[in-house]
């Protein structure tokens, strides 16, 4: 790649105790949760919406379960969802539209300034220590600076312009596809089928529906990486939230892979309604009601911290004794990066496990924290930590920590983890039930 000189001043519009860049669900929560603490913090979004994956990406149900006590409940509850059936493992997609009203006047703090259709583009370094970022605005190029940096991009943007280290996908390389989820309404609710995803054995046409689905797409009726057709209810009656558009070899992080991965999602919903309404009673007038704006991405960078967890240690429920996120469950749920369906035969099942704090404190640079799907954990293990309740109560334990980190004066590396988990229990968060 050819290259060029280019020295400019950035002028610095703000200076804060806290900033958290990315307003999905983990980011959203830290920014609250920093907030309530008293730090005077900065909430940055590339796009017009805070929510992530919970407007702009179109994502439902909430998916996984955490202790009681967390943000997830808070969150739930303000979105009128009720209380995930499963033991918390799905449930019903909440309303969109809602959202994006309701979460706009949740982080509306007179602590918290939110900066949208802003760009994070690069890191403020002062050595091996972030002290801030550099925003890309439709003033131009300027700088915000802050005690404490909270990276909850997704794809850990901030963590890699400041120089941590990071794998991707598995030991090949290969991540988990993308999709575009969508929402149908005019649904027959007393003919239609349900299908809450790959553990589902629902039957249809004297079969499992997902192994009908297949033989459709073998035959050329679905295209061959959207044949695990996920049909999930919402709140309301006759709707159906669609988790099956899919497109593989997409890296989020890699400009060339974006646009052809979302055109092809898109042909892909207009190609699902129209299979739905001849193949699916119940689907025969059903109406495409709203999509996501945004690919969904599952996977791109891991950064790697001072401790990486493993799926070994999900599957028999590690405790850890610096938790900040306590009974995190979910499946290992890898999405097929080569194919359609999971990755793996077996489906891989969690007994609820702790995070530990060194898995959001990236190695060798300070002044910065994750929290999210880039915290430091192994490819299989990314897999069950990524849903959007258990990064919820990430976002939360970290903005906490990092208003803390602000007051003191201390760098996340060396804030006192038994203090944090002080202040978590006394804010009521389980950390420490069996």
């Amino acid at each position: 790649m050819n290259t060029i000189a280019y020295t400019r001043e950035i002028p610095v519009r703000k200076s804060y105790d806290v900033i958290v860049c990315g307003a999905g669900p983990a980011g959203i929560c830290a920014a609250v949760a920093a907030a309530r603490q008293g730090a005077k913090t900065a909430l940055l979004e590339r796009y017009g919406i805070p929510g992530g994956n919970l407007t702009s990406g179109h994502v439902g149900p909430i998916l996984g379960s955490v202790s009681k006590g967390t943000m997830r409940d808070e969150v739930c509850t303000l979105l009128g969802v009720r209380d995930n059936d499963m033991d918390g493992k799905t449930g019903v997609a909440h309303d969109m539209e809602k959202a994006r009203i309701a979460l706009v006047e949740w982080i509306d703090h007179e602590n918290i300034d939110v900066y949208l259709q802003t760009m994070v583009s690069d890191a403020v370094m002062e050595g091996n220590t972030v002290k801030g970022v550099i925003l890309s605005t439709k003033e131009g190029l300027q700088a915000l600076t802050a005690s404490v940096v909270i990276d909850a991009t997704g794809d850990g943007d901030v963590a890699c312009f400041a120089g941590c280290e990071f794998e991707k996908g598995r030991d090949d390389g290969l991540m988990q596809p993308v999709t575009l989820e969508f929402t149908l309404d005019n649904v027959d609710e007393e003919r239609a089928i349900l299908c809450i995803g790959d553990i589902d054995d629902v039957q249809f046409h004297g079969q499992r529906f997902l192994d009908w689905c297949k033989q459709q797409a073998e035959a050329g009726a679905l295209p061959k990486n959207a044949a695990a057709v996920r049909l999930h209810p919402t709140v309301y009656k006759g709707s159906r939230q669609v988790n099956t558009t899919q497109v593989n070899g997409c890296d989020s992080t890699k400009l060339e892979t974006v646009y052809e991965a979302e055109l092809e999602l898109r042909r892909q919903i207009r190609l699902l309604q129209n299979f739905f309404r001849e193949n699916l009673p119940g689907y025969e007038n059903c109406k495409l009601v709203g999509s996501a704006s945004t690919t969904g991405i599952r996977e791109s960078r891991r950064i790697l911290g001072e401790y990486v967890i493993t799926a070994e240690e999900l599957a028999v429920g590690k405790r850890f004794e610096d938790v900040i996120v306590h009974k995190a469950d979910f499946l290992v749920d890898i999405h097929n990066p080569t194919g359609s369906g999971q990755a793996e035969k077996k489906i891989q099942y969690c007994i609820p496990y702790d995070l530990p704090y060194r898995c959001f404190v990236p190695r060798r640079i300070d002044g910065l924290y994750t929290a999210g799907r880039c915290i430091s954990g192994t490819h299989r293990a990314h897999a069950s930590y990524r849903v959007m309740s258990i990064c919820m109560a990430m976002g939360e334990a970290v903005g906490v920590a990092a208003a803390m980190c602000a007051e003191n004066g201390c760098t996340p590396r060396s804030l006192n983890v038994k203090a944090l988990q002080e202040k978590l229990t006394g804010m009521g968060i389980d950390l420490f039930s069996e």
